[in-house]
């Protein structure tokens, strides 16, 4: 079915009219307009309101509401409501509750605590939806109907043990597959019955704080796709359910989290209409950090735009300390999302409530419900700034030739893995190499395992721990014909089920890299090992190093310390019409930098538009019909210096917040530049 489209930039976000007077509206919805706010979006957590019994439906507050806002003009991104489940609904049906991690059954509360495999919540939710469908899906005003909200956390109830078999019978067919998968014989634990399976929560195989320490890992990675795919089933639920009343309009739920290791987003992103994300950077998130959960986003939908679903134009409640953002602040971030492929800039949250855990959270209008505060000036310039955007970016679809590898899998296996270093973290070596190549600024998209491939030049795959054996192939086939891989240490160890693959590491990646791991050093926290690269530059490695034998592949640095200097740390080989490049310590971000720019160049490969030359600036670019917008954000508090080497021939100015400067970009500064046709 053919989907809308949004045919505007949608601004606004998180509005609760139903908790604030009638007659206010009419005053919020002046400031709206003044600060060329054109969306709201409601209903997230009105369940209670909707429904204040089973036997009854209230919609009346609601149907003023959308119109009263249709009205005047407003898009809706109206919520489902299905994420805040009321009192009565513990009182009559315990089950929808939640069992938490230590085996106790959650009460009335809190948020994100419905038990995904309880048949009353799932009854009550898809009524509701139905309901709700029924009753809108004609309104034209509604652009997005937003689900749930923010899916996340475990259950580990008797209810989810029992259909976690379900879901384990359909995958082995067979205690004996599941035995041999899961490696039971393993301290004596093999079974002979599908009921002898048990959840892995803190009484039985799984241990320490929640998903953190396992006994049997494949258990727990397995129970980690379980959960991910019964919360996927209640939002498949609901979106069926309102395509049922409406099939064009746009259907998604907002993801979050930096990013979220409760779900496996690049499966949910095959059921969303269109991707849409909560950006909360904290007041020392580095710049770089922010821009790769936008590019993640922006892969979940294969280079389409994304949704900014929720930011915050002003402080947050959640932090231990919440600095005010400084002038330019706003809209050099939100404008970063923008870069990065969103096609809505919207907030959490856009009045303030008056009680309760968020109300010191930031929002447009504030406590003093001045209309001309520090903030409504900061929104209102940067409405003005996004009116003054194309339409046609909402178009731009983004492919880089050069795309780095995350997979929720092998994030949940790095965390159950016991020995070699506590310290291991796929996160976290992942964002160092996007690091390098942001610094470098060097585009790049975040796809899947999944994902094809073959259309990009390079593909970085730094820890890929786990390889399903479809994935050795098919990385192995992207390098024999002519593909560029990079891949790291603690790369190619174990198959899906957490088994390690025998005959040496990188297990199905030995063939493409040409090389096998005998054993890795584990580096102490305050150590580090010197390497050499044969060109003469110097650099470290930390956490990990490799003790690697070359079987084909040449060396392109030597350690230089440690018992085993003199033996390869980074190596190339040749295979077939590609290249496969492994690192096998963990480099410091000097090193990364200094081996990217030597493997791009000699693939006479220009990836960066300032000839690899670092600054602190952010470079990006949104592509439509053969012109370019390059977005230049200074995103720190002092004025930067536009890099000498970037060339902006081709290039004319469109958007400046500082035009009386053409060599800097000022704090909090963005410059806008449009290819020339």
């Amino acid at each position: 079915m053919e989907k809308n489209q949004l045919t505007r930039i949608l601004y606004g976000g998180d509005y609760n009219p139903e908790q604030w007077p009638e007659e206010s509206w009419n005053d919020d919805i002046e400031v709206f307009k003044d600060t060329k706010i054109n969306s709201i979006t409601i209903n997230v957590f009105s369940w209670s309101l909707l429904q204040p019994c089973e036997e009854k439906y209230d919609f009346s507050k609601l149907d003023k509401i959308i119109e009263k806002f249709s009205k005047a003009g407003f898009k809706i991104v109206l919520a489902t409501a299905t994420a805040a489940m009321p009192a009565w609904m513990f009182k009559k049906y315990p089950d929808v509750g939640r069992v938490d991690y230590q085996g106790r059954r959650h009460t009335f509360g809190q948020r994100h605590n419905f038990c995904p495999s309880s048949p009353n919540y799932q009854r009550l939710a898809n009524q509701l939806v139905d309901h709700l469908s029924q009753r809108y899906a004609t309104n034209q005003a509604i652009t997005v109907w937003h689900i749930n909200n923010e899916y996340g956390g475990y259950c580990y109830c008797d209810l989810c043990q029992k259909e976690f078999r379900k879901w384990l019978q359909k995958k082995y067919h067979s205690v004996a597959e599941l035995n041999r998968a899961w490696n039971l014989t393993f301290w004596g634990h093999t079974i002979y019955d599908w009921e002898e399976v048990v959840v892995p929560n803190e009484l039985g195989d799984a241990f320490g704080p929640e998903n953190t320490d396992t006994a049997v890992s494949g258990l727990s990675i397995d129970y980690r796709r379980f959960q991910s795919d019964s919360l996927l089933k209640l939002f498949r639920n609901e979106k069926k359910i309102i395509e049922s009343y409406d099939d064009h309009v746009l259907i998604t739920t907002n993801f979050h989290g930096t990013p979220n290791p409760d779900l496996d987003y690049f499966k949910w992103a095959k059921f969303q209409d269109i991707i849409a994300y909560d950006s909360y950077p904290t007041y020392d998130t580095p710049a770089y950090k922010t821009a790769f959960l936008y590019d993640l986003m922006r892969g979940l939908g294969h280079g389409k735009p994304f949704m900014l679903m929720e930011s915050t134009p002003s402080q947050v409640n959640w932090q231990d300390y919440s600095p005010l953002k400084r002038p330019g602040q706003l809209q050099a971030q939100e404008l970063q999302a923008v870069a990065h492929g969103a096609n809505t800039v919207q907030f959490f949250q856009l009045k303030q409530s008056v009680g309760a855990q968020e109300k010191f959270h930031g929002a447009v209008i504030a406590h003093s419900e001045k209309a001309d505060t520090r903030v409504i000036q900061e929104v209102k310039r940067l409405g003005k700034t996004l009116e003054q955007l194309p339409p046609e970016l909402l178009q731009a679809k983004k492919q880089n030739k050069i795309a780095i590898v995350f997979d929720w899998s092998n994030l949940w296996a790095v965390n159950y893995v016991a020995g070699i270093s506590k310290d291991l973290d796929y996160l976290a070596t992942v964002l160092n190499y996007y690091h390098a190549l942001y610094d470098l600024h060097v585009a790049v998209d975040v796809i899947g395992i999944d994902d094809d491939f073959s259309q990009y030049q390079f593909v970085i795959a730094p820890m890929l721990y786990m390889v399903k054996a479809d994935l050795g192939e098919k990385i192995n086939t992207f390098v024999e014909n002519g593909g560029k891989l990079v891949t790291s240490f603690f790369s190619g160890l174990v198959n899906e089920t957490d088994n390690v693959y025998l005959g040496g590491y990188p297990g199905p990646l030995k063939k493409a890299t040409g090389i096998w791991v005998e054993e890795s050093d584990a580096i102490l926290p305050d150590k580090s090992v010197k390497i050499q690269f044969t060109d003469g530059q110097a650099t470290a490695g930390n956490l990990l190093c490799d003790l690697i034998h070359l079987e084909g592949a040449s060396s392109l640095a030597q350690y230089t310390s440690e018992f085993y200097q003199g033996t390869p740390a980074i190596t190339k080989n040749v295979f077939g019409e590609g290249i496969a490049y492994y690192v096998g310590s963990n480099l410091n971000n000097d090193g990364l930098k200094h081996l990217f720019k030597n493997i791009f160049q000699a693939a006479n490969c220009p990836l960066s538009i300032t000839n690899y030359q670092p600054s602190p600036l952010e470079i990006y670019s949104r592509d439509w019909n053969n012109t370019e917008y390059v977005f230049i954000l200074n995103l720190s508090d002092s004025a930067e210096k536009i890099p000498a080497d970037l060339n902006l021939q081709n290039y004319q100015p469109y958007f400046n917040s500082s035009p009386n400067n053409s060599n800097s970009v000022e704090a909090f500064g963005v410059k806008i530049f449009v290819s020339k046709n």
